[in-house]
């Protein structure tokens, strides 16, 4: 549906909705009540990071503040100060009023101004979101969405009598601040149990959350295998597995060895420098990814090739490791798509990493709680073989997320490779000590889940009440009506007929350029 198309239905729908006009009211539009300023395209080469003026773009509009500054000269009539109303032109449309410092009109931002004679401002910001909510999800597009100053000069309004404009304003700010004190409370408990899982997730891999194996060996008495002897064991077995299936490959090929040699092709996995990284609780040591644990990088059966999908293999892409436990893939592969690529069945237990991708993908990790195949933009370590629990080096992953994502290389998309995976540091607690740690942070971390889940369900909670009191607002249920108050008939004559003998059209201008060198303003 188009723009055009999308304000006819809105405007057809005089008495129903969220916005819906009480039965003595009129209806008016934007063009009849306000002038619209569309904001200047100022030359991007003059934009500074840390002086000059202020410049408000899109995604300035709700946040009240500005992080782009612009150098140059420019028309004082694309200044905005504080309670001017604003709508960002693209995207979501968003709209507020500026709460920010004096700053300038940017353009696909354009600013609304009523006659205040006419209609409040106060009462307009409330009422603009939600016939531009309806507008964006009545428009089809396959990328960005876009207004125009004529889209939102057409929009439909509600006309109270002016006087019940005013009451109608102040309900609205009274019950809606205190709504938005309590949206702020529940955002700023869900900031805390982000940043409560990121302490949880850093003391578990340095030691802090749980009795260390050493301290309970002492107070109880008895004797422990310290991560050192645990990661001399584990790689001995790796290696002996590594030795088995060389010999049976040089069997298959009627190659019998004459001596030792061929050992020599077994490759060790350099552990980190205890130079360069910290030092670890007693009985803990410090290995890499690649010692205990095999890391694999996966591959794409060819697409070209129908045979080779569709089968009884799960087949895991790299926008499917997020943070999660796999037990069931979008896609599978056939025994054919196995064979004919060089991706590999990895047992479940295994931990997969995203190592491609600009986006959030790059740097986070799953749990396979299935035999499954991955593609090349994941690297699967296979920590279920050395006997040690996936969860472990599963939640080590997601506490340094950003620090994995910093070792990527490239230009364009930034990515890991199986060298860069092999080579992060892990810190090896005793194997017991592993699964006391894997306890205690998934009981704390379902808490903090619980609590999110909590708090997402009364942040919508929030949003519906905000969505009834506008109902009730703009169906004048919200205040009382008051028979001495100007009708709204006589109040949308006077707007007309001032509209009709008026020499200039309210609409403001499309692009308005700077005037005359005299006319500018320099930025202080």
């Amino acid at each position: 549906m188009s723009f055009t198309e999308s304000v006819d239905q809105i405007v057809q729908e005089n008495s129903s909705g969220l916005l819906a006009a009480h039965a003595s009211w009129a209806r008016t539009r934007v063009s009849e009540v306000a002038t619209i300023l569309n904001g200047f395209p100022f030359p991007s080469a003059r934009f500074r990071g840390d002086s000059g003026t202020p410049l408000v773009r899109i995604r300035d509009v709700q946040s009240y503040r500005s992080e782009t500054f612009f150098d140059g000269e420019f028309d004082a009539a694309y200044l905005i100060e504080r309670g001017d109303l604003l709508i960002g032109m693209d995207g979501d449309f968003p709209s507020a009023l500026w709460k920010g410092e004096k700053a300038l009109l940017n353009q696909r931002v354009c600013r609304v101004t009523p006659d205040e004679r006419f209609y409040s401002r106060r009462l307009l910001a409330a009422v603009l979101p939600g016939y531009l909510a309806s507008i964006n999800q009545r428009t089809s597009s396959i990328t960005v969405k876009h207004l125009s100053s004529y889209t939102v000069a057409e929009i439909p309004l509600p006309l109270p009598p002016r006087k019940e404009q005013d009451r109608l304003a102040d309900a609205l700010d009274s019950y809606l601040s205190r709504l938005d004190d309590a949206v702020a409370s529940l955002e700023r408990v869900q900031r805390n149990l982000k940043r409560y899982r990121a302490a949880v997730l850093q003391a578990a891999v340095e030691g802090r959350l749980v009795p260390t194996e050493a301290e309970l060996a002492r107070a109880e008495g008895r004797s422990f295998e310290p991560a050192s002897e645990l990661l001399a064991r584990i790689l001995a077995e790796r290696r002996r597995r590594w030795e088995e299936a060389e010999l049976a490959r040089l069997h298959a090929k009627g190659k019998e060895p004459q001596n030792d040699a061929w050992k020599a092709k077994y490759v060790e996995v350099v552990c980190p420098d205890a130079a360069v990284v910290p030092e670890l609780p007693e009985g803990w040591t410090w290995t890499t990814l690649g010692q205990p644990f095999e890391v694999v990088v996966g591959a794409t059966p060819s697409r070209r090739k129908p045979d080779y999908w569709g089968g009884s293999i799960p087949w895991v892409s790299s926008g499917e490791v997020a943070f999660c436990r796999i037990k069931q893939t979008r896609e599978t592969i056939t025994q054919a798509g196995l064979e004919n690529a060089s991706t590999k069945l990895n047992p479940r237990g295994t931990v997969l990493l995203g190592m491609i991708g600009e986006g959030r993908t790059r740097g986070q990790c799953a749990i396979l709680d299935i035999d499954a195949c991955n593609n090349q933009n994941a690297a699967a370590i296979r920590v279920s073989d050395s006997g040690l629990p996936p969860e472990f080096t599963y939640y080590f992953l997601m506490s340094r997320y950003d620090q994995t994502r910093s070792i990527a290389s490239g230009g364009n998309q930034p990515a890991l490779n199986k060298s860069r995976v092999e080579s992060i540091p892990l810190p090896l607690p005793p194997i017991a000590e592993q699964h006391r740690i894997v306890e205690e942070v998934e009981r704390r971390l379902s808490v903090a889940d619980d609590a999110e889940h909590s708090l997402t369900t009364q942040l919508t909670r929030c949003h519906r009440l905000r969505q009834s009191i506008l109902k009730w607002a703009f169906e004048g249920k919200l205040v009382d009506q008051d028979p001495s108050d100007e009708p709204a008939s006589v109040l949308l004559d006077r707007i007309r007929a001032e509209r009709s003998a008026a020499s200039t059209p309210s609409l403001g201008p499309q692009t308005r350029r700077p005037r005359s060198r005299g006319a500018r303003a320099k930025q202080g």
